[in-house]
């Protein structure tokens, strides 16, 4: 091709008026436009449409073939100025992004073909991301949080666990205990790469430690804790159990045993629980308020199941006396044990009481058992412990039907309210609420699925707060005492809950509500979850008294200005006094307000 010829195809239109037609049509231009433009017949252009097949060409095939014309024109050109050079290049590159999406196209494509950036990317090894990973100076900030955070008597816990196998720890309500054991076990299963088994009365209980342990992580390390059991990169593991624990042998850790003088049947429990940690590696710890001598764990912590079946030159003396065990000691039985009553934790470093407020709060009886780690002898309560642990049941496992944490835990299912109030002034004790499912069929269980104690708020809070109880449940039936304070709270609740049922409180209807719930209870209707323990101790502080003028028998828990712990006990009878006297049978049956 001679120069004259390269500049005539560079310089003047293509002559080709069949290609040219294709890209003009291409381009949306009609037959008779396209004919009447390149000075053809209309019938000549028609024929080059059908022959060539230009409606068949796929979109990519026609921007191929219209810049491969350009292309070629542009690169015939004799002389480029920079324009020239701009176009082919960008020309260059389409006709490489086309290439790519003909691999793509092709079997075996994929999106490297694509884009290069994500070829090469895929093209080199991948790390896989560690769950719940961690670093050396996360680990350490652990640590030293924890280390400073310590009161003298959880020091001497940690202290404790560095020497011995089995600690035994007797405790005040209220003083750490869960929150030390949690960021413990974390501590340790970092360090040292041992698993830790946390085992409650129920799987709600259980989760306390979880939660308490993911948020220190997150508070103290910035280290998202996820899973369940969590795991962590060292190897690990952290389960949370509830009595579920009688079907987990195969775990091996460090064993934390809460509330276990709660715990319904624990020395068959604790069989399971501490061939869990038999290896000498492991250690066992548990911890509890105390609750009644008659419970199953008292032996255990007394000796006594130590010494039962021995010999008697092989029997041992266990002094469980406050005065040998306030400091910790390792007994005979080969125990640690110790006992940290609420004065103990406030001589030794806690500031989260006053003391002098408690000892108006409480009675003394109760005083002596919640906080100063005395056992209750429960021969005189009316509802004993042996009777409320049949209705203790771990629910996460038992009510599939409840949903705690949905918008509407039961769904549309109707449930009964029960409210007590303060004591004889607003700042006395606290208020107690609970929402009771009442049974699907007659002569069925009740369940209390959520509780309350309220303290400090006034009557329109404590209003608005059942107010927002109606908003999540389908509520048919609140009671409430009115014999006292109660009564503005009751005149509150009734401009959004007329039916509600005032309780004005006689030594008759005391001793009524007392019994319709004895027989609910003594029957077995009524169940719990198994780490809800101040509702079991609620219902073990009322006992059988004489009224003023010794001539009527009635029930108390010291209702005055310095006790009232059984405020759930009372809330929980004011919501079961709904359920029929004669629950089972087909016929018409009335509250005990109904009555009196």
């Amino acid at each position: 091709m001679n120069a004259k010829t390269q500049r005539l195809i560079a310089e003047k239109p293509d002559k080709d008026n069949r290609r040219q037609a294709k890209f003009l049509y291409w381009q949306g231009w009609r037959v008779v436009r396209i004919a009447d433009f390149l000075a053809e017949k209309e019938t000549t252009v028609h024929s080059w449409k059908t022959r060539d097949k230009w409606d068949e060409y796929k979109p990519i095939d026609r921007v191929e073939g219209a810049i491969e014309s350009r292309l070629v024109q542009l690169i015939g050109k004799e002389e480029k100025d920079g324009r020239d050079f701009k176009e082919i290049d960008l020309l260059g590159r389409q006709i490489e992004r086309l290439a790519r999406v003909r691999r793509y196209e092709q079997p075996g494509g994929h999106e490297g073909d694509l884009n290069p950036k994500v070829a090469n990317r895929n093209a080199k090894p991948k790390k896989k991301t560690l769950r719940n990973n961690y670093s050396d100076e996360q680990a350490q900030m652990l640590r030293d949080a924890f280390m400073d955070e310590l009161f003298d008597y959880q020091k001497t816990w940690y202290y404790a666990g560095l020497e011995h196998r089995i600690r035994d720890i007797l405790k005040s309500r209220q003083i750490g205990a869960t929150y030390y054991f949690a960021r413990e076990a974390l501590l340790d299963a970092v360090e040292t790469g041992r698993n830790q088994i946390f085992l409650s009365a129920s799987k709600a209980q259980a989760h306390v430690f979880k939660q308490y342990i993911m948020n220190y992580a997150a508070d103290v390390a910035d280290l998202e804790l996820t899973g369940d059991p969590i795991v962590l990169p060292n190897g690990a593991t952290l389960y949370f159990l509830g009595t579920n624990a009688r079907t987990a042998q195969s775990y091996h850790g460090n064993l934390y045993f809460d509330e276990y003088f709660w715990t319904y049947k624990f020395q068959e429990l604790r069989k399971v629980a501490s061939g869990m940690a038999i290896h000498k590696k492991w250690r066992q710890t548990y911890f509890s308020t105390p609750s009644s001598l008659s419970h199953d764990a008292y032996p255990y912590w007394s000796g006594e199941l130590f010494n039962k079946g021995r010999n008697k030159r092989d029997k041992v003396d266990v002094d469980i006396s406050h005065r040998a065990l306030k400091d910790g000691f390792k007994c005979a039985d080969g125990q640690w044990r110790h006992i940290v009553t609420v004065e103990d934790a406030i001589a030794q470093g806690c500031d989260l009481f006053d003391i002098d407020q408690l000892r108006m709060e409480y009675s003394d009886p109760e005083y002596l058992n919640l906080l100063m780690c005395e056992f209750v002898d429960d021969n005189a309560s009316i509802f004993g412990l042996m009777m409320l642990q049949k209705c203790m049941v771990d629910s996460w496992e038992e009510w599939s039907d409840f949903k705690p944490f949905a918008p509407r835990p039961v769904g549309n299912q109707s449930v009964w309210v029960g409210y007590d109030p303060n004591g004889e002034n607003e700042n006395g004790d606290n208020a107690g609420c609970v929402v009771v499912l009442p049974a699907a069929t007659p002569g069925g269980k009740h369940r209390i699925i959520e509780r309350h104690q309220w303290r400090g708020l006034d009557f329109e809070s404590q209003a608005n707060q059942i107010l927002e109880i109606t908003k999540r449940y389908n509520v048919v039936h609140i009671g409430i005492d009115t014999t006292g304070l109660g009564s503005a709270v009751y005149q509150l609740v009734r401009k959004f809950f007329p039916a509600v049922t005032q309780y004005q409180y006689t030594a008759e209807l005391k001793v009524a509500l007392v019994m319709k719930s004895y027989n609910i209870i003594s029957k077995g209707r009524l169940e719990f979850d198994a780490g809800s323990t101040d509702i079991a101790q609620s219902f073990m502080a009322i006992r059988k008294t004489i009224t003023a003028s010794g001539m009527k028998m009635t029930f108390n828990a010291g209702r005055n200005s310095t006790t009232g712990h059984a405020d759930l006990a009372w809330a929980t009878m004011h919501a079961l006094d709904k359920d029929a006297l004669d629950a089972g049978t087909n016929t018409h049956s009335k509250s005990i307000m109904e009555i009196y």
